[in-house]
């Protein structure tokens, strides 16, 4: 049985006004727990941060991630960092006709994403028994806004920044030409994995001051509790605590998990 795991988490980005600041505690945060419980070595992950998380950097990491995989493998790709929607171009989303893209630091409007359908190329065909996870702190939609809410620990309401790049102008405007277009294409969304998302697919992910540091609320909250109980708890009973945490603590995001009903009794990494 082979563990593989890649992290990633993006601050800094080429783009003008989009830098973050809890991306890379993620990052850190999720290699601790790995290493502390879930039997993973060093020499098992893969980390790229800030000027090195290209889309190319990614990519090539993430080949690495599913090459050679076998039954009973463990991997884990864990992304935080901005999120966002292009038009759908393959007729697959049948709900909301935009296809979900995380952002790698080079992000551009043009090619320089990576899709849900990129992803889904690299994991289709990962052998029966393998188990990945993939864990996504960054925004599926929204409007760009930003939220106010009280961050525990301090005196006074915070701004935070949602994990969401809105789309310029011209992208937007492809969006509304294309839009009657798509109604008319079916397809549809197979998964062969356990996702872990930070939020629905219609709110922000929040990029917040949390206890004397920057984090994502989800995978901050995430990590606690998988601390917590060292690992040993079922995804279904993960989720159900994170959410509960992000509620008690006035974060709006409801964080997701798609699986097989099976799989979500399942702990994680097993």
């Amino acid at each position: 049985m082979a563990n593989k795991a890649l992290l990633v988490g993006i601050n800094k980005y080429k783009m003008s006004g989009a830098d973050l600041q809890g991306c890379v505690n993620d990052v850190t945060n999720m290699l601790d727990i790995l290493l502390k419980y879930f039997g993973f070595a060093a020499k098992d992950i893969r980390v790229l941060v800030d000027e090195r998380a290209t889309k190319k950097n990614i990519m090539e990491r993430l080949t690495w991630l599913v090459s050679r995989a076998k039954a009973d493998d463990r991997l884990l790709f864990h992304y935080s960092g901005h999120g966002s929607q292009i038009v759908d171009q393959d007729g697959d989303e049948l709900k909301d006709k935009m296809d979900e893209i995380i952002c790698p630091h080079d992000m551009d409007w043009e090619s320089n994403f990576i899709s849900d359908d990129d992803l889904r190329a690299l994991f289709a065909n990962l052998p029966k028994g393998v188990n990945l996870e993939v864990v996504l702190d960054s925004c599926h939609s929204g409007t760009g806004t930003r939220e106010m809410l009280a961050i525990q620990g301090l005196p006074s309401v915070l701004s935070f920044k949602p994990r969401f790049l809105a789309p310029p102008v011209d992208i937007a405007c492809r969006a509304d030409e294309d839009m009657e277009v798509r109604r008319l294409l079916k397809g549809n969304n197979p998964m062969n994995h356990v996702l872990f998302a930070g939020c629905r697919d219609n709110q922000t992910s929040a990029d917040a001051y949390i206890n004397g540091s920057y984090n994502g609320a989800f995978t901050y909250y995430l990590c606690k509790h998988l601390r917590d109980t060292q690992g040993n708890t079922t995804r279904a009973e993960l989720i159900k605590r994170v959410r509960a945490s992000l509620k008690f603590n006035d974060f709006s995001q409801i964080p997701q998990l798609e699986a097989p009903s099976a799989e979500k009794k399942k702990k994680m990494m097993e």
